[in-house]
């Protein structure tokens, strides 16, 4: 069966906008199968792994299924523990979000119980919860399910490997005759068996097999890292490997603009494809991106689906696939015709548990690596251009410069810091284009070693530094000279000063507000002149030409965490 669309799935219209809002364009292969028989009132027996997407299999279609109107428990999820309660919870409240009057409460233990007890008393719909605090409420006669219409089991096997049949049949015997019954489960132990037969009735089984072959040719590493500091790896990796043509895929849409944004504003050369983009443009980007006519394209699976491109030196997940077999599909993109790739994989928090089971079940092929250190992308820069300037001096393809060399030698300085110079200017000032300020990297904790690893200084309390920290002020100092700015001291002709309401509060630098503005606009960098960052907020010269499209484009993106505030900035503001 092929994926459909959402908007395939005979959705009301709330709950298209809803996923919508959530960047998700194609419903994943146990969402395809399970949404209509869930919505048709069967009992369904769904069999996927973790990550597959089964939450919102299950979410989307009790939502829908929901009477605001009748302030009753009309649902409930059991989950194995308090972390996964919270996750289908979220999910809810996503899904829920332009359905008025559909309320939803995780209970379970180690939490409050009167802010469940009033959680409860002001007429909830749905109950997610673990199986002891839901068995509590039910013996307490605060959790009534005489109106209950749907009852989930949501990763049924984890809650029998932790001994919740008792409490899982003292549940399903509290429940109304007439109700529907779903089980979600990863595999199906015996005991599942059993309590599907003695408590189903004729269920539709769905199983999404997570078996993938793995593509010999390529090359296959992940990297566990935090979200916020994926895109700083990613350009890391490229650097260090001098990559120029590959794909980034991400799971939905908002994700791809946000990370074309910032690509841009690094100095990237990429072009974005997901389901918003035109019949029209997607052709364009399609025959520029064959011609190589730029390095990256950042799309979602749905927009590269079909996608006939060879040569491909690299795929990146900068989000976790569905499964094994999507995983695969990605990946496929590149090591054809006999010709080696390489795919890089990222992962953070949960995802980590995922990508374990896409690698058990679909039988992948996949090693860990360490994020690589600054350390190690500088000596990377240095040995292509090292390389380089070798092949150029070999094949003599240069113009002489013997006069403008003769004149700097006759004004006495020595050949060694003219060549320095020179090679200084190349890679390390303003003619390297891809010098954003190197972002702190968060490695898992157990991983961590913050002394040992340069790229991932522990931060320090202000007031004490420390050689670490001097050593990462300098490294940030050579990387952020494209976008570095000198503090305002008057305003330039030509030029009008903006109010952004972000400063050191929230670590800015210059180099965030020139890649910003820059990425967003896509104006070039020298728009904007001198910078100067207070505690609380920054003033920026920018040319006076562009200032409106600035602060239209600016405002409402996000900057060190902090949705962006930009106007045209009051005199009395910087006296």
């Amino acid at each position: 069966m092929s994926n459909l669309r959402f908007s395939e799935l005979g959705l009301s219209a709330e709950i298209l906008k809803a996923v919508d809002k959530m960047g998700f364009e194609e419903a994943s292969p146990i969402q395809t199968a399970a949404i209509p028989p869930i919505m048709a009132g069967e009992d369904i027996v769904g069999l996927s792994s973790t990550g597959s997407g089964k939450t919102a299999a299950f979410a989307i279609p009790m939502v829908e299924k929901i009477d605001p109107k009748m302030r009753k428990v009309q649902i409930l999820v059991l989950c194995p523990t308090r972390e996964l309660a919270v996750q289908v919870a979220e999910e809810v409240a996503k899904i829920s979000l332009f359905k008025r009057g559909v309320h939803a409460v995780p209970i379970f233990g180690g939490q409050s119980y009167d802010r469940q007890f009033r959680a409860l008393e002001s007429g909830v719909q749905i109950v997610i919860g673990t199986p002891g605090r839901v068995i509590d409420h039910i013996e307490r006669g605060t959790l009534r399910l005489d109106e209950l219409k749907m009852l989930v089991l949501d990763e049924a096997d984890r809650m029998l490997d932790m001994g919740f049949r008792e409490d899982i049949e003292r549940v399903l015997t509290q429940v109304p005759t007439e109700h529907q019954t779903l089980f979600f489960s990863a595999t199906m132990p015996r005991q599942i068996e059993e309590l599907i037969r003695k408590y189903s009735r004729n269920p539709k089984r769905i199983k999404i097999e997570a078996v993938a072959q793995n593509a010999p040719q390529v090359d296959q590493v992940y990297f566990e890292v935090e979200r916020r500091s994926k895109i700083e790896v990613l350009t890391r990796i490229i650097d260090i490997n001098d990559f120029r043509y590959g794909i980034v895929f991400c799971s939905t849409k908002v994700m791809v603009d946000e990370l074309d944004e910032h690509l841009h504003a690094r100095g990237y050369a990429t072009e974005r494809l997901h389901g918003d983009i035109s019949q029209a443009q997607r052709t364009r980007v399609m025959d520029k991106f064959r011609r190589r006519g730029f390095e990256f394209l950042i799309a979602t699976d749905v927009a590269a689906r079909g996608l006939d491109v060879d040569d491909l030196e690299v795929v990146f997940n900068f989000d976790l696939p569905n499964d094994a077999e999507d995983y695969t599909h990605r990946i496929g993109r590149t090591g054809r015709a006999g010709k080696s790739g390489k795919a890089f994989t990222f992962v953070s928090g949960r995802e980590l548990y995922s990508l374990q089971n896409m690698i058990r079940y679909g039988k992948l092929k996949i090693r860990r690596e360490k994020i690589p250190s600054l350390d190690l992308v500088e000596e990377a820069r240095e040995n292509q251009f090292f390389e380089k300037l070798r092949s150029t001096l070999d094949a003599a393809e240069y113009r002489k410069q013997d006069r403008l060399i003769d004149r700097l030698l006759e004004q006495g300085y020595a050949s060694t810091d003219i060549i320095a110079a020179v090679i200084h200017m190349t890679i390390g000032g303003e003619g390297d284009k891809k010098t954003a300020p190197p972002a702190q990297i968060d490695l898992p904790p157990e991983k961590a070693d913050w002394k040992k690893k340069p790229f991932a200084d522990k931060p320090k309390k202000q007031g004490k530094p420390d050689n670490a920290g001097r050593q990462n002020k300098s490294a940030f100092k050579t990387a952020k000279q494209k976008y570095d700015r000198p503090a305002r001291t008057g305003r330039e002709a030509g030029f009008v000063t903006l109010f952004f309401n972000v400063g050191r509060k929230q670590l800015v630098t210059p180099a965030d507000i020139v890649g910003k503005v820059a990425g967003v606009t896509r104006l070039p960098a020298d728009v904007v002149g001198a910078i100067d960052i207070h505690q609380r907020h920054t003033f920026a010269d920018v040319r006076e030409e562009h200032a409106e499209l600035i602060i239209e484009k600016v405002n409402g993106i996000r900057i060190r965490g902090e949705s962006a505030c930009v106007a045209l900035a009051d005199p009395e503001q910087m006296e």
